[in-house]
């Protein structure tokens, strides 16, 4: 497939959509990835995946999404139903995920969670924040976290 080129007469179209093809999202990451591992010299982006599964018909009920790279875990997703909170099943899966980046080599971890879903969950993990951002709806804040996923040997 030829790698499309800009014209030279007309500036590209800009489009803002809320319903991009699956295509042009990989397009971009790809490319992304394509720069970071010229940059770096590592080409070591994996997704990451801790599903939780219904015992009967092995449909996924919640889990944890994200991705490693450059030694660095990212949590993107993180969801339970109610019934399946309180268990210790959260903590499970974020250890095992944790677990999973050091695996792969990772150093630290990072996320974002909202002030009315669970940064007290991650602090009791170990994660520490560093940063707030204001949000919608007055009064909630984006709640950046981090985790060395190394232990402190000194």
């Amino acid at each position: 497939m030829a790698e499309p080129t800009a014209s030279r007469t007309a500036a590209p179209d800009i489009v803002v959509t809320d319903s991009p093809a699956p295509a042009d999202l990989a397009l971009i990451s790809d490319e992304l990835d394509r720069f970071n591992t010229e940059a770096s010299g590592t080409a070591d982006r994996r997704p990451l995946a801790v599903l939780v599964k219904d015992p009967d018909t092995g449909a996924v009920l919640g889990g944890l999404t994200g991705r490693t790279s450059l030694g660095l875990l990212f949590v993107d997703l993180f969801h339970l139903p109610p019934a399946l909170r309180g268990h210790g099943l959260g903590s499970e899966i974020l250890r095992r995920a944790e677990e999973e980046g050091r695996r792969r080599g990772c150093r630290s971890a990072v996320l974002y969670t909202i002030t009315f879903q669970a940064p007290g969950f991650y602090q009791r993990h170990g994660w520490r924040v560093f940063g707030e951002i204001p949000c919608d709806p007055p009064g909630t804040s984006r709640v950046f976290m981090t985790k060395d996923l190394v232990p402190d040997l000194g």
